[in-house]
């Protein structure tokens, strides 16, 4: 991607170098990593959202985040945080235009936290091990930028529009939020069946990744997009699919527990919206077949 000199976002917060103020704690002591990942590979395995099984087992209410400035000095990857930068400052001129002419509505720009290894939201505790979330509580997406070395090493998805994906489709979720299908698909739980409400998930991933889709079309409208990005992105989706998460945590998938599709699934649907950049073709709660 031609990021290099474009402009970066206002909307950055960084929290880098502060840690997350307590850890995860429970009582008789702080929950280990070990402990959290385990926590994270049974959520995909029962399908519920790593971030709330983690407060559950944390304790305590959800607490709103500090503000924060940048800690001093250079840090290797604050490349990587410019690069992330200019990429919500991109997402943000695509979904301005976008929400005005299109949808008729004003696009109220997100914050994008960057931290390390653990961070307090609104929405509860997050940290490295979980992976990027967003949390429409309050309006923020939290990225550990070491997620990019995850997709490098350990997921085989390189380059820098690998993490252009992750940010266009913590974006993409921002989008819902604004736009109500978060609130609607929340407003389901415990009234259906764990099944039946895993897949509402699947759908509401989808869609993001649609989304996604849809940014990366109209990033390619200005000439930013290198040979090779869709790729990257297409490798990112493939990667983080449930079948395939599944499969390496477990050694075995469970279909009824998926709650972001399948790694085929991810790579359609930011497909589709990147070849059609239309946002009234993502309905993925109306398709018959996802």
């Amino acid at each position: 991607m031609r990021w290099k000199g474009r402009q970066k976002s206002s909307h950055v917060e960084d929290r880098r170098g502060r840690g997350g103020g307590g850890g995860f704690r429970r009582t008789g002591g702080r929950l280990s990593i070990g402990g959290i990942i385990l926590i994270v590979i049974f959520s995909f395995i029962i399908g519920e959202n790593p971030l709330t099984l983690l407060q559950q087992v944390g304790g305590g209410a959800p607490v709103a985040a500090p503000q924060t400035q940048a800690p001093a000095g250079a840090r290797p990857d604050d490349e990587l945080a410019e690069f992330v930068s200019v990429v919500l400052k991109e997402t943000e001129d695509v979904w301005v235009k976008i929400f005005r002419e299109e949808l008729g509505m004003n696009y109220r720009k997100p914050t994008l936290v960057l931290y390390d290894r653990q961070v307090r939201s609104a929405c509860g505790m997050g940290s490295s091990a979980t992976g990027p979330f967003y949390c429409p509580a309050d309006e923020k997406m939290y990225i550990d930028l070491s997620f990019y070395g995850e997709l490098k090493n350990r997921f085989g998805a390189p380059g820098d529009f690998a993490m252009a994906y992750v940010v266009a489709h913590e974006v993409a979720h921002h989008v819902q939020n604004l736009l109500d299908i978060t609130d609607q698909v929340d407003a389901q739980r415990g009234r259906i069946s764990r099944t039946q409400y895993n897949n509402l998930s699947v759908r509401l991933e989808l869609q993001a990744d649609f989304f996604s889709g849809v940014w990366a079309h109209h990033t390619q409208k200005k000439n930013l997009l290198e040979a090779g990005d869709i790729e990257e992105a297409l490798r990112a989706a493939q990667a983080i699919g449930d079948d395939r998460m599944q499969m390496q945590a477990q050694g075995y998938v469970v279909p009824e527990s998926f709650t972001h599709g399948t790694s085929e699934q991810r790579m359609r649907w930011f497909k589709k919206g990147f070849q059609t950049g239309d946002v009234r073709q993502g309905d993925t709660f109306g398709a018959k077949n996802l």
